[in-house]
């Protein structure tokens, strides 16, 4: 073995282990761009789920609304006849 392949051989493993971390570099940085764009969904997605749920609400309180008696209805009298009447 000679000098040159010793050096021919370190060069290869340098330009290896180069060629490695940039290619562990570049898949890092393609994670955590799509680590931020989930949570950045995730996010979005539970603003949805509040906005829905304040809908939902505002429904039921108008639906609460609508099922209650108005003022201008009279309300239903008590048939009296089966109560004991007062002498």
């Amino acid at each position: 073995m000679n000098g040159d392949d010793s050096v021919d051989r370190k060069l290869e493993n340098e330009t290896m282990a180069a060629f490695v971390q940039t290619v562990l570099q570049q898949i890092q940085q393609r994670f955590q761009t799509m680590s931020d764009s989930i949570i950045t969904k995730i996010d979005e997605m539970g603003c949805r789920i509040d906005e829905l749920e304040q809908t939902v609400n505002d429904l039921k309180a108008e639906m609460d609304a609508d099922k209650a008696p108005s003022p201008s209805v009279p309300s239903l009298q008590k048939d009296d006849s089966k109560s004991p009447k007062e002498p």
